[in-house]
């Protein structure tokens, strides 16, 4: 069943963690299983942020060796990112098994992303320079309060309460989905695609590399690839419509845009608080009522719509 979520402030910066953590335990009932959030912060061109973990949570069950092989991992991240003239600030510890380094880079992205993730029990949730992607086991609270996500600050967020169906509960599984390697393309879908494996064997012998075998990854590399090519987001989104099978609502955030798109049958459900400076959407309106309590009026996308809203 699965809830996504997704909020965008035109022109300032808000509590989009709490807001975002709000949503989500509105959306629990429909994905107890993990919560995950793509947080876009104030950015800074000249700096990357990168999110990723050395375990899983599992991991720390399996005894004392593990702890050693973490800080081994972490170690090794910092060598491989100096390796590559990277500027680089200390390596957070948001978890026992998941971090947060800042530095400066002026190489190629995927050279560095491929040269970290090849450190064996590494890796890369989210590299930006705006993009934060926060997923864990539990609920959107009890994963906010791990990561401190509350006095978070930035323009937009999407986000997403998962209900394992087809995959393990573990943190790889967990949603949102960065698009390995781009700059702050992040997605969250509730739904299904009939077309995955074509689309992925398509994706990949263009040279893109998939993390996991869930669907909603693709949709991420999908947009991302369009917009490599120079394609704006909305017709990058009008064409998945067209492209991807299956029934889905999907949300995608960029550095600067968040979109919205339903297929031709619209069979997943979303709705949309639209403001001169403010846009929020979810699965059920109650998650878009736990940040605004009043009276608001709310809309239904049609099917095959696609929306875009800039910060």
């Amino acid at each position: 069943m699965c809830g996504i979520a997704g909020v965008i402030h035109k022109g300032s910066s808000s509590d989009i963690g709490q807001e975002m953590t709000s949503m989500l335990h509105a959306l629990n009932h429909r994905g107890p299983d993990s919560a995950g959030f793509a947080l876009y912060g104030n950015a800074d061109q000249n700096e990357n942020i990168m999110r990723f973990k050395v375990a899983e949570r599992d991991d720390l069950e399996t005894g004392f060796d593990i702890h050693r092989k973490i800080e081994e991992r972490k170690t090794a991240v910092e060598t491989r990112l100096r390796d590559l003239g990277a500027d680089i600030g200390p390596i957070e510890n948001a978890t026992e098994y998941a971090c947060r380094c800042a530095f400066r880079h002026n190489g190629e992205q995927r050279k560095l992303a491929d040269y970290i993730e090849d450190v064996e029990g590494v890796e890369i949730l989210s590299l930006g320079s705006s993009l934060e992607l926060i997923k864990d086991l539990g609920g959107a609270r009890e994963v906010a309060s791990e990561y401190s996500l509350d006095s978070f600050q930035g323009t937009h967020a999407i986000g997403h309460t998962r209900m394992a169906t087809e995959s393990d509960v573990d943190i790889r599984s967990a949603h949102p989905y960065w698009a390995y390697p781009y700059n702050d393309v992040a997605v969250v879908h509730n739904g299904q695609l009939t077309n995955y494996w074509n689309s992925r064997r398509i994706l990949e012998h263009m040279g893109h590399r998939f993390k996991s075998n869930c669907d909603s990854e693709l949709i991420a590399v999908y947009i991302a690839d369009k917009l490599e090519k120079g394609i704006c987001l909305e017709d990058a989104m009008y064409s998945s419509v067209k492209e991807l099978d299956g029934v889905f609502t999907y949300l995608v955030a960029t550095h600067d845009s968040l979109g919205m798109a339903k297929d031709t049958m619209a069979a997943k459900p979303m709705v949309l608080y639209e403001s001169n400076d403010f846009i929020a959407m979810a699965s059920e309106e109650v998650a878009i009522r736990s940040i605004f309590p009043h009276e608001i009026d709310t809309t239904d996308p049609y099917e095959g719509e696609v929306r875009v809203w800039h910060n």
